[in-house]
């Protein structure tokens, strides 16, 4: 199976510095794409492949700080590789505590950021999967029935069928045959499966009723 291609985008005011990330970037086999702002970058509508983002700290316009929380609340979630030469404690707490996968002091060691641009990039690659491993499931959710998502919370409680029949009054013999409906609908060949597919999901564990 093809692994989907990356990239590799750069924003920094300056030329020299973009220069270089260009020329280093690319010796490793990597796509890199250049700003030299913050806006040039969201105005070119950057590709939609598992990516990272090296920022600069200071930048024309928005700081690099300012615009990392701009993509956060633009629900844009691009791993971010902070660049600096004016660094400091405080700033690199805000940025890590904001999300940021590294935080380099400029002369910084090439290998260093190399190693956070692949730790970047393969956590981009992750959360990808995530969502689309999400997105199947919610589709197969929709198949189901009222009556079976009823029962999926109860069946992923870990619930006897008898039991079941009784919290929602039914019969033994048609719970069995919702819990194999909504087992094939969802895709899932075991109960523990199952169970990993309603914790992506965030479905409750519903407990049983008290009598």
């Amino acid at each position: 199976m093809t692994e989907t291609p990356s990239m590799v985008f750069v924003v920094d005011d300056d030329a020299s510095i973009r220069k270089a990330l260009d020329s280093l970037i690319r010796s490793v086999g990597l796509t890199v794409q250049l700003f030299g702002s913050a806006q040039e970058f969201l105005q070119a509508k950057p590709a939609d492949v598992p990516s990272c983002l090296i920022l600069d700290i200071r930048l024309p316009g928005i700081s690099g700080l300012d615009f990392q929380r701009k993509l956060a609340e633009s629900n844009i979630f691009i791993p971010i590789i902070f660049i600096t030469g004016h660094g400091d404690i405080r700033t690199s707490v805000r940025a890590m505590k904001a999300g940021a996968v590294e935080f380099l002091t400029k002369p910084w060691h090439e290998q260093d950021l190399l190693d956070a641009i692949h730790v970047a990039i393969e956590r981009d690659r992750a959360r990808r999967q995530q969502e689309k491993e999400i997105a199947t499931l919610r589709e197969r959710l929709e198949w189901l029935t009222p009556r079976e998502r009823a029962v999926l919370p109860l069946v992923v409680f870990g619930l006897p069928n008898k039991q079941i029949a009784a919290e929602i009054g039914t019969s033994e013999t048609t719970v069995k045959v919702h819990r194999g409906q909504l087992m094939r609908k969802m895709g899932a060949d075991s109960l523990p499966e199952l169970v990993r597919m309603a914790e992506k999901l965030a479905i409750p564990h519903t407990k049983p009723k008290l009598s």
